[in-house]
C-alpha cells in the first residue's frame, strides 16, 4: 500500500529511535519490533530512525535499509517514518533515500556536514542534497549546531524553506534556541516565509518552553516518551501547570540523559530496564556506564516511578 508523506502539518512527537543490538553487536530483530510497538502505545505520532541517537554511521550500508525496512513494516502505515540519511557523499544519501521511500517511508532527514562554513554555503550545499534525493520527496532539515558545528540563523533557515518547496520540517536542536522559534513562527505568521513544521529535540530539555514559542512538538528519545507526548497534549489544552509539573518530575533524568557522549547509554540502559529492549549494547567505539552511574539512574528511574 501507499504511505502517506510527510507534511508540514506534522506535529506530536516523532520519537527518535535507538537501533537495538545484542550483546554481540548484531541488531536485534525481536527488540526492535518490540521498542516500535512500546513507542506507538506511548503515543508517538511518528518515529525516526537512523538519525545520530540511532548510531547510523556505525551501521553498514545493507543493516542501515534492512532496520529500515524492519521498522517501516512493523508500522504497517500507522504512524509516518523519517530516515535519516545524512552522509559523507551524496551517492550514498541518493540511494538510501530512493530505497526507504520506496520501501513507505514518509520523508527523510538531513544533517549538515562539519565542513559548511558561511552562509552561502549551507543554501548551496541544501540545494544539491534535494536534487540528489529528488524535488518530490519531504525532507526535515536537522539543526544541532551542538554536534555538527554548523550555525544555521533563522534567515539561513528561511533561504533553504524558500528555495525548497519540498521541505517541510525543521527538527530544531539548537541550544540556547527559544528565541530562534520565536523567530521563525513571526515570519511565518507576518508571510515572511513558508511555514514549516517544528519538532524540537535536544532529549526534550527545553520542550515545555519550545511548544508555548510555537513548536509543533518534539522529535526526540527520552527513555520515557509517554512524558514527551503528555507534555505536548497539555500544552496543545491550555494547561501550562500541569505541563511543567510533569516535565520537571522527568527533569533530573532528561538532563542526565542529554550529558554529551555518555547520553545515548543511559537512554538505552533505562530501555532496557524498562523491559523495551533487551540489551543496552552500543556499537564500539562507544561508553560502557560505571556501576557508580548504573546506581545513579536507578534511583533516578525509581525517583520518576514512585512519583
Amino acid at each position: 500500500m501507499e504511505e502517506a508523506l510527510l507534511t508540514s502539518s506534522a506535529a506530536g512527537v516523532y520519537v527518535i529511535c535507538p537501533t537495538p543490538f545484542e550483546s554481540d553487536g548484531r541488531v536485534d530483530v525481536a527488540s526492535t519490533d518490540r521498542m516500535v510497538e512500546a513507542y506507538l502505545k506511548a503515543g508517538a505520532t511518528g518515529l525516526t530512525i537512523l538519525g545520530i541517537m540511532g548510531e547510523a554511521p556505525k551501521l553498514a550500508a545493507d543493516e542501515a535499509l534492512s532496520f529500515a525496512r524492519q521498522v517501516i513494516a512493523t508500522v504497517a502505515g500507522r504512524v509516518p517514518i523519517i530516515v535519516g540519511v545524512s552522509a559523507a557523499g551524496f551517492a550514498a544519501m541518493s540511494g538510501l533515500s530512493s530505497k526507504v521511500m520506496d520501501a513507505g517511508a514518509a520523508g527523510v532527514m538531513i544533517a549538515p556536514p562539519s565542513t559548511l562554513k558561511t552562509d552561502d554555503q549551507i543554501v548551496s550545499y541544501y540545494a544539491d542534497a534535494v536534487e540528489a534525493i529528488g524535488a518530490d520527496v519531504p525532507w526535515v532539515i536537522q539543526d544541532y549546531p551542538l554536534t555538527t558545528n554548523v550555525v544555521m540563523t533563522p534567515k539561513v533557515i528561511m533561504r533553504i524553506i524558500e528555495q525548497s518547496p519540498s521541505c517541510v520540517m525543521l527538527k530544531h536542536e539548537d541550544w540556547p534556541g527559544l528565541d530562534k522559534i520565536t523567530t521563525l513562527r513571526r515570519a511565518s505568521d507576518a508571510g515572511q516565509a513558508r511555514r514549516v513544521s517544528i519538532l524540537c529535540g535536544n532529549g526534550g530539555m527545553f520542550l515545555p518552553f519550545e511548544m508555548e514559542r510555537g513548536a509543533d512538538g518534539a522529535m526526540t528519545g527520552y527513555a520515557y516518551p509517554e512524558m514527551l507526548v503528555g507534555v505536548v497534549n497539555l500544552i496543545n489544552q491550555g494547561k501550562r501547570k500541569e505541563a511543567h509539573d510533569l516535565f520537571d518530575r522527568h527533569l533530573p533524568l532528561v538532563r542526565y540523559e542529554t550529558q554529551p557522549g555518555v547520553g545515548l547509554a543511559v537512554r538505552k540502559y533505562v530501555l532496557k530496564r524498562r523491559g523495551i529492549i533487551a540489551s543496552d549494547t552500543l556499537r564500539k567505539p562507544g561508553p560502557k556506564l560505571s556501576p557508580e552511574t548504573i546506581a545513579e539512574i536507578e534511583w533516578l528511574m525509581e525517583r520518576i516511578e514512585r512519583s
